[in-house]
């Protein structure tokens, strides 16, 4: 089967699937598993697939965006352990940014003894930082029902008068050209205020994240620190040179 035709049908069972196996794509193609290896990584650098752990997946719609509560749902120990890790960089007297999104809601248990300010765009973190009796600036703006955060002009203004020792951002996707990016330009253009206005940044993001774009950029991977759960070989390969990558303790 020649390339173009091996590139089609790949194409055309993960339209059906969704996500498919190496194995599965070296039976449908009567090929060598080296060779779809190298049908993947040029199908990837396309933008026509991402590539996964042990075969590929249909890239999201980029103006796709979920729920928080569908967010919730979706790889939660991973999300745990981030948010745990992420919390241990935090130290007493920080003055942080808590980005709205479901892994940095997460931390929120993990700073309650900590002696800190904290400023959110996330409504849904306003309950928890309340209760845990934490300084918190909540800056305005409009309200997205969706992801719960605040966005707009009113919050980029308010946020703007703040400085921060840390920040700590959610993403949709980490990707070797495309950097972070987010279905919304809206909100991400207040996280990359955010990210401007801090001396550290943090990306929060389990490793479904990788290899995915959505439709605005924040920032560059050189501009944020990357704190995942896992992180397979080819990866870290593909990503060493770009950001540094902190992956969660086993």
């Amino acid at each position: 089967m020649l390339t173009p035709e091996r590139h089609h049908k790949i194409i055309e069972l993960l339209g059906k699937k969704q996500i498919v196996t190496i194995q599965e794509l070296v039976e449908a193609t009567a090929s060598s598993e080296s060779t779809i290896r190298r049908d993947l990584s040029e199908l990837q650098k396309e933008k026509k697939l991402k590539r996964v752990h042990g075969g590929a997946s249909l890239l999201h719609q980029k103006s796709e965006e979920l729920s928080v509560v569908e967010k919730s749902a979706r790889n939660f120990s991973e999300k745990e352990k981030i948010a745990k890790l992420a919390a241990t960089i935090v130290k007493d007297g920080d003055c942080i940014f808590i980005d709205a999104g479901t892994t940095t809601h997460l931390m929120i248990p993990h700073l309650k003894d900590k002696d800190i300010t904290v400023v959110t765009n996330g409504i849904s973190h306003l309950e928890m930082l309340t209760e845990h009796q934490m300084t918190t600036y909540l800056v305005g703006g409009l309200v997205k029902p969706k992801t719960k955060a605040l966005v707009g002009s009113g919050a980029l203004n308010s946020l703007s008068s703040y400085r921060f020792d840390k920040c700590f951002l959610g993403t949709n996707g980490i990707h070797l050209e495309a950097g972070f990016t987010t279905p919304d330009p809206e909100e991400a253009s207040v996280k990359r205020l955010a990210l401007s206005l801090s001396q550290e940044t943090f990306i929060l993001a389990d490793h479904s994240k990788f290899n995915d774009a959505s439709f605005s950029k924040v920032a560059d991977l050189h501009e944020a620190v990357i704190l995942t759960d896992e992180l397979n070989k080819e990866l870290a390969n593909d990503f060493e040179d770009k950001t540094e990558i902190r992956v969660v303790k086993s």
